[in-house]
């Protein structure tokens, strides 16, 4: 069976601990509370009560294996990031990874 997106290599979800931990990784935006709103490394907003929210363009975020786990990632915070879920979807497994950035700051 295949692991969930936004899982652990396990397929489980990630802890509370290991989610604040990831988004801590996001870009802080001035003006904007960090607490509730950041960007990706795409430039995409993200907003923290949006995790694994999938709504088409919206502010939803996963947390991405940067060494995705079917390549062997981990994972150890060093390998996650947190990603707009539509950016995360078109990562998929590739790995370097390059051109997934498909959702930026409007």
């Amino acid at each position: 069976m295949a692991r969930q997106n936004n899982s652990d290599r396990s397929g489980n979800s990630f802890s509370e601990e290991t989610k604040r931990a990831v988004w801590n990784k996001a870009q802080i935006v001035s003006d904007y509370d960090s607490t509730k709103t950041r960007k990706d490394l795409c430039g995409a907003w993200i907003d923290w009560d949006k995790y694994g929210n999938t709504a088409e363009n919206g502010n939803g975020w996963e947390i991405d294996h940067i060494k995705p786990v079917s390549k062997g990632g981990g994972d150890e915070l060093n390998n996650l990031q947190p990603l707009q879920w539509q950016n995360n979807r078109k990562k998929g497994d590739d790995y370097p990874a390059s051109n997934y950035c498909t959702v930026s700051a409007k």
